[in-house]
């Protein structure tokens, strides 16, 4: 069967986007999971959207291009801003049920923002409550979802996609399944790294797939470090939501010294990048793995229903916020880079569409502003669906604005003394030489080994050699595209180039040789 639309992933953006599309003809969800697999589960911090008294689309604008470091594309950051509103409506009419108080959506602020705009759901519970709600609409309707199924290829002809192969992961058999249009909509990569507030599914997939294709993928150098993820022994890195700060938290050392007013005016509510570094630097200086954040000041009420998910995951651990520092580290989080976009959601490839993080549209920039990215996927979801709704074939345009330079991989040396490949390895690797800080030396070695574990890797035959053939290819066009870029900007830091420039006000384009 041919479908008018395949959509590979079932997050908010692969799932608000199969809504609207089911409007204009069949849709196919495929994911390698269940549908409720997915990154969106974990967003904690909320959805941004200049709904207030005392916000606008152009102040969402200005907090915007200021968190992106010279590398946002104004016109879709416009875009962004001022369709928000309209998408909150949308998912309201869903049925997100967004918290409120005296009747109004409830707005709270978060580092970066220069007012109250975040809306919530459950507290610190959004990314779950909206998941649940298109997840329970995707259910009930004539929509097809394939669970359980890896796409391992997208077929394209003469140019265009024709549809893509898919891998049952239950009983190991292959399938063609032909479409119109196909939308990525994978998710990040956060699996790259050994510690990371992504879940396991955030491999990469939608990247590695479209870059194999021949799509054009940008901007992969920029990689988010949460600056707070809970660390405990034995315990998954647990994202603390951005608004514990927001509220008043404070950040302070083993020492019990109050640190982030040393390193920027803004303090604990600097950008991600400023904070993360920030707290990478106070563990060296004090040989410590970890920092912490006091939120044992704030009123018992505010922790109980500002963050409840924070506050019950760490009761569950024996942590009692209430009277205890939160033990935190940086953590990998999420990717400004991914599949080239224009402002319609459209990619180099005629018919192939991405949405959510697996895509780049240039809102981001350099460093993403915090609850930026629902948003995105619903914004850039609703764009797709209006831009096929128009065409019979959309003609492929992925040009922006803006200085670019390409590059193609290059072909590195098969090391010899190469570590075996294996999840771990890569995590480690990634982590040491392509994580929070980077210089040439580490990277080099980092990519030798990534080139040579990618020539030598069998042929994948199940879901974890897929996800890591697909990890591995990732990891590359990270290093790669950091080594290119020889200068500091936004979440990309290089120690022997700890400053921009100018000339570097530009992104890099990764394209297949």
């Amino acid at each position: 069967m041919k479908y008018d639309y395949i959509i590979i992933g079932s997050g908010i953006a692969g799932l608000y986007t199969a809504l609207l599309a089911k409007e204009q003809g069949s849709v196919l969800i495929i994911t390698k999971g269940s549908i409720d697999d997915c990154n969106t589960r974990h967003a904690q911090g909320g959805i941004a959207a200049a709904i207030g008294k005392d916000d606008s689309p152009e102040l969402h604008l200005r907090d915007t291009l200021a968190a992106g470091d010279g590398l946002c594309d104004i016109e879709a950051v416009r875009i962004l801003v001022s369709e928000a509103p309209a998408r909150i409506t949308d998912l309201v009419n869903l049925g997100v049920p967004f918290d409120t108080a005296d009747g109004e959506i409830a707005l709270s602020k978060e580092a970066a923002h220069s007012v109250f705009r975040i809306l919530h759901a459950g507290g610190d519970a959004t990314g779950a409550h909206i998941e649940v709600t298109l997840s329970q609409r995707v259910r009930s309707s004539k929509i097809k979802v394939l669970e359980d199924c890896l796409v391992t290829e997208i077929v394209v002809q003469e140019g265009a996609v024709r549809g893509v192969n898919a891998l049952d992961c239950r009983t190991g058999s292959v399938e063609r399944f032909d479409g119109r249009f196909l939308v990525l909509a994978t998710g990040g990569a956060g699996q790259l790294y050994k510690f990371t507030t992504n879940p396991d599914v955030a491999t990469g997939d939608g990247m590695a797939l479209a870059y194999r294709a021949g799509a054009e993928i940008v901007d992969m150098e920029f990689f988010q470090f949460h600056p707070t993820a809970l660390r405990l022994p034995g315990v998954a890195p647990f994202l603390i939501t951005e608004t514990v700060r927001g509220e008043g938290g404070v950040l302070r050392n083993v020492n019990g010294h109050r640190f982030m007013p040393d390193y920027a005016e803004e303090a604990d509510l600097a950008p991600r990048d400023v904070v993360a570094r920030s707290i990478l630097y106070e563990m060296i200086k004090t040989g410590a793995d970890k920092v912490f954040i006091d939120a044992t000041h704030l009123p018992r009420y505010v922790i109980t229903t500002r963050f409840p998910q924070v506050y019950r995951f760490c009761l569950d651990h024996g942590l009692d916020i209430n009277e205890s520092l939160i033990p935190i580290a940086p953590a990998a989080h999420y990717i400004m880079g991914g599949v080239k976009t224009n402002s319609w959601g459209e990619t180099s490839i005629a018919g192939l569409f991405a949405v959510g993080e697996t895509a780049c549209t240039g809102v981001h920039g350099a460093n993403r502003l915090a609850s930026n990215s629902l948003l995105e996927a619903v914004v850039f979801g609703q764009r797709i669906f209006e831009r096929t709704g128009r065409e019979v074939t959309p003609k492929t345009d992925a040009t922006r604005p803006g200085a670019e330079v390409r590059v193609s991989l290059p072909k590195r040396r098969v090391l010899e003394t190469a570590p075996p490949p294996s999840l771990s390895a890569l995590q480690e690797l990634i982590w040491e030489k392509v994580g929070i800080r980077r210089n040439q030396e580490d990277l080099s070695q980092a990519a030798g080994i990534l080139a040579t574990w990618q020539a030598g890797l069998p042929k994948p035959e199940d879901r974890p050699s897929h996800e890591l053939t697909n990890l591995v290819a990732t990891g590359r066009l990270v290093t790669e595209a950091a080594l290119v870029r020889e200068e500091s900007r936004g979440a990309h830091f290089r120690s022997d180039f700890p400053h921009s420039f100018p000339e570097w006000q530009r992104h890099v384009i990764l394209v297949k040789p």
